[in-house]
């Protein structure tokens, strides 16, 4: 008899309760760890849910009627025709993920680098992680020349690789693959007969009017099975709520019938009271495209801004252009940090921003990146204030990076990196108002 698959806690949970830890200690920390967006749950949908807290009966393991509908329509209006029919409602999108590799199966083809949790799955799942790079700049999609070498070498040595995930937008870069990029994917998947899992739950956070991530399913309709959710478009992280499209085909019938199979036997159904709240925001009406509009301004201003200050200080830091992520390369700096600091890798780095400063990040090792590399990300969506009052402020200010409690934690990164490399901030990276 087999053993329980080695995974440890999620590096971004580990991250945030070590923090913690701090603060209740009495510590200064300023937590750049988490993807937590921390604004505050608009008031129309506080009532929705309110209202909904005397639905306590199971229903349907898909989801409600309400909500696929809600779900359809809001894909519809993004290109993608949807049938309510192959909607698939979970208690967030990570659990859904989960269930659509025990659905599939065989091993999954993950990009380096990736969010943590794909690889931990997959081995729960019981299959192996085929990791394959992305090209730069080009974060959450996997090379596709890469792609068709990695399958082609996996099948070779016996293993069964059926599925790849992407990430549009991705964390941990905070990047978009190109539309050609997204598009050769899908040629190549389709080639190697290979189901596509597009976790799209940063889809409204791209910077710049009109501007959307290109989705697989739009290329490879037939393979293509798209995740999104409420957690990071309006930060209802806790209120845990998914939705997974599974494409009107012989393929995306067939792994509809296995993932209801998988979810009765997990969760059974979702929170009904959190259903009809999500519904009324998948609708999308006029107050709720507006209360996500801020959102995706307020991280725009104040990710970029902790940008400036990395690369002010001698990171690499590729241009973000959606999410609250950045992915700076500290590699320009290694040799003062070996010789000052000792420190000769991203963990290393991780830990002494940690340890010394009370700043959590996550080192580049744990999104997959092999051998260490001197790169962290770090998230700024914790940075919007400490109460509703001011993170209503924030989603509101006219120039967010002149709120004190944005101000300081901005020029807490700054200072941080100052003492860190030697190197003092160029005039875009200082100032409260940068």
């Amino acid at each position: 008899m087999s053993g329980p698959a080695p995974v440890a806690m999620s590096a971004t949970l580990a991250a945030d309760e070590a923090l913690a830890r701090r603060r209740l200690a009495g510590q200064e920390v300023l937590s750049l760890a988490s993807g937590e967006v921390g604004l505050p749950v608009l008031p129309e949908l506080r009532r929705r849910l309110a209202d909904a807290a005397g639905r306590n009966a199971y229903g349907s393991v898909s989801g409600s009627p309400r909500l696929r509908a809600a779900a359809a329509g809001y894909w519809g209006r993004r290109g993608l025709a949807t049938d309510p029919g192959l909607v698939v409602c979970g208690p967030g999108s990570k659990p859904l993920l989960y269930a659509l590799m025990l659905a599939v199966g065989g091993d999954v083809v993950v990009p380096v680098p990736s969010w943590v949790s794909y690889s931990a799955q997959a081995r729960l799942a019981g299959a192996q992680p085929v990791p394959v790079p992305t090209l730069p700049g080009e974060g959450g999609v996997p090379d596709p020349d890469g792609l068709r070498d990695a399958v082609a070498g996996a099948r070779a040595q016996g293993r069964d690789p059926r599925c790849v995930v992407v990430t549009l937008p991705d964390n941990p870069t905070g990047t978009i693959a190109s539309p050609e990029t997204v598009r050769r994917l899908a040629r190549t998947a389709r080639e190697l007969d290979l189901v596509i899992v597009s976790d799209e739950i940063y889809g409204d956070l791209v910077f710049g009017t009109g501007d959307r991530a290109p989705s697989p399913a739009l290329f490879a309709p037939e393979r293509t099975v798209v995740t999104t959710g409420i957690t990071k478009n309006l930060a209802l992280g806790g209120w845990r709520l998914g939705v997974a499209r599974l494409p009107d085909s012989v393929t995306g019938r067939a792994v509809h019938a296995r993932l209801l199979g998988v979810v009765s036997q997990i969760w059974s159904s979702t929170a009904a009271p959190v259903q009809e709240a999500a519904a009324y925001a998948l609708e999308e009406p006029p107050e709720v495209v507006a209360h996500i509009a801020a959102g995706r301004r307020l991280h725009e201003v104040v990710v970029r801004a902790a940008a400036r200050r990395f690369a002010g200080a001698g990171a690499l830091v590729t241009p973000v252009r959606a999410t609250s992520y950045l992915y700076p390369d500290f590699e320009p700096l290694r040799d003062r940090l070996d010789r000052v600091h000792g420190v000769r890798g991203g963990t290393g780095l991780a830990d002494l921003l940690m340890e010394r400063y009370g700043v959590g990040v996550l080192p580049g090792s744990v999104f997959g990146e092999p051998g260490d590399p001197l790169r962290i990300r770090a998230a700024t969506s914790r940075l919007y204030g400490e109460t509703d009052a001011e993170r209503t402020t924030a989603l509101t200010a006219a120039d967010p990076l002149r709120l004190p409690w944005i101000s300081t934690s901005l020029n807490r990164i700054t200072e941080v990196l100052h003492d860190l490399t030697g190197r003092r901030a160029g005039p875009a990276a200082g100032g409260a108002g940068a």
